[in-house]
């Protein structure tokens, strides 16, 4: 059974039917609070959380529940409201899927999962007892070692939520790592996957066969130490560590489906009228036609797209770096992620961008010239790099081997080329001479890569042109 449930109402839920969804432990519970008040717990008498439920989160974005949850959501805008269980307490278990099912009678909507939320009755709790609150003192976080925080999550998508991100801090400060543990049918979100730090974090994926293994290197893993290490093949050595990959990881299967992956960066000059967020909205309208849906913090997001809107959160976190993920609408699967920071230079967006297309859809390569055109001319543009790959459309990451994608393009900005000592910028050892962008006072370059999605050869031109313009 889940450990996480959640409800999606139609209507915020009010204190009074939040109570009375945590009453559904009996009167004697206690109800506590953590995370500045964001956090309310429902404790045993010995103050222990049997459940934690986060505040209220108000959608405004079509499409999040079914993108994260495979869930039919209300018309927005709705409330998000999550709950997690205890682990390994089945009494929690059925009491966070018991405060889920009346907060959605009480509100106006759905539980999910719904297997978790079927009972409106009262859960018998009594005799119950849970582990201490871990010393992460982070409601996600199921076992805590000197070495690693671990979650255990059975969701279809693990997802950057607020509480996932709490954790990951909390861990980087504590210096451990963070071992998310799933299910063999749970997908990554790509936004987690841009904030994965690196070993002795991992993504556990349970298996019938291996046990466990990495989600994303396919390595077998045993609990050993305090964490999940991987295990040595029978014929390692100190001189060649080898680890043996488990055959879930290498059962892959062919896909037509594609996914176009854009990345860039931007540096702007720091002043009052800036407004960040341009850059991103540009490329998404020259790749889809259409503007970003939403953006937010954290997954779910919930907030509609406004580029003014993103700007004073950045501007409020300063100089704290601020990480963002938007998405696109339901009919184009489309998210990025776009991390800023001040630095001497001034504001710089690193922003990683995905759409994916089926095998009956055409990705918009004859578009990515006029986008950097677009970036290069409106926005201060450092560089821009573009891969397509077969992979997902709905561009979840899978626990199982994925190709690498293959190289399409890359573009270096005017100030950027202006770096580049003598002609080195314009006249390169590729086939394909670059083409210029931008005004012939302060050119910028686009050079095309070969686009033969099954050619990794691309590679070796891209890895000989960065040589170049390093001067190697």
């Amino acid at each position: 059974m889940t450990k996480d449930v959640i409800a999606l109402t139609q209507r915020m839920p009010d204190p009074w039917a939040v109570l009375a969804g945590l009453l559904s432990g009996g009167p004697d519970k206690l109800v506590d609070t953590t995370g500045e008040g964001a956090v309310v717990q429902l404790c045993d008498e010995r103050g222990r959380p049997l459940i934690s439920v986060e505040a209220p989160l108000l959608m405004q974005v079509p499409g999040e529940a079914e993108r994260l949850l495979g869930a039919t959501e209300p018309p927005v805008p709705f409330w998000w409201t999550e709950a997690r269980a205890a682990t390994g307490v089945a009494e929690a278990e059925r009491l966070a899927g018991t405060f889920a099912a009346r907060l959605a009678s009480l509100s106006g909507g759905s539980a999910w999962p719904r297997e978790a939320t079927r009972s409106l009755g009262v859960v018998e709790t009594d005799g119950v007892s849970v582990a201490p609150t871990p010393a992460a003192a982070q409601p996600a976080v199921d076992v805590l070692t000197d070495k690693v925080a671990v979650i255990i999550m059975d969701r279809p998508v693990v997802a950057m939520t607020a509480w996932l991100a709490d954790a990951l801090r909390a861990a980087a400060a504590a210096e451990r790592g963070l071992q998310i543990v799933t299910p063999p049918g749970t997908t990554l979100s790509p936004a987690v996957l841009a904030n994965m730090p690196d070993w002795p974090s991992r993504w556990v994926v349970q298996d019938e066969r291996a046990g466990y293994f990495d989600g994303l290197s396919g390595a077998v893993l045993r609990w050993q130490d305090g964490m999940f290490s991987a295990v040595a093949a029978p014929d390692a050595t100190e001189e060649e560590p080898r680890t043996p990959a488990a055959a879930s990881f290498q059962e892959v299967a062919g896909t037509d489906e594609r996914q176009l992956l854009v990345t860039f960066r931007t540096i702007h000059p720091a002043h009052e009228r800036l407004v960040l967020g341009g850059a991103l909205e540009t490329a998404w309208r020259e790749l889809t036609g259409e503007p970003p849906t939403g953006w937010g913090t954290a997954e779910p997001a919930n907030l509609p797209w406004s580029p003014g809107r993103l700007t004073e959160v950045a501007f409020a976190r300063a100089p704290e770096p601020t990480w963002f993920v938007v998405v696109g609408g339901p009919g184009r699967p489309g998210l990025a992620t776009v991390r800023i920071s001040r630095t001497t230079a001034g504001v710089e967006e690193t922003v990683t961008l995905a759409f994916g297309y089926g095998a009956d859809e055409e990705p918009p390569l004859d578009a990515l010239r006029g986008t950097a055109e677009a970036l290069v001319t409106r926005h201060p543009l450092q560089s821009m790099f573009v891969q397509l790959r077969k992979a997902r459309r709905d561009l979840l990451v899978p626990p199982r081997f994925e190709a690498p994608g293959v190289p399409l393009a890359f573009v270096l900005g005017a100030e950027a080329a202006r770096e580049v000592p003598g002609d080195r910028a314009r006249l390169t050892p590729l086939a394909e001479a670059p083409v210029r962008l931008g005004p012939k006072a302060r050119p910028a370059y686009y050079y095309p890569l070969p686009e033969d999605p099954s050619d990794l050869a691309g590679w070796a031109d891209f890895e000989r042109l960065m040589r170049h313009l390093k001067g190697e």
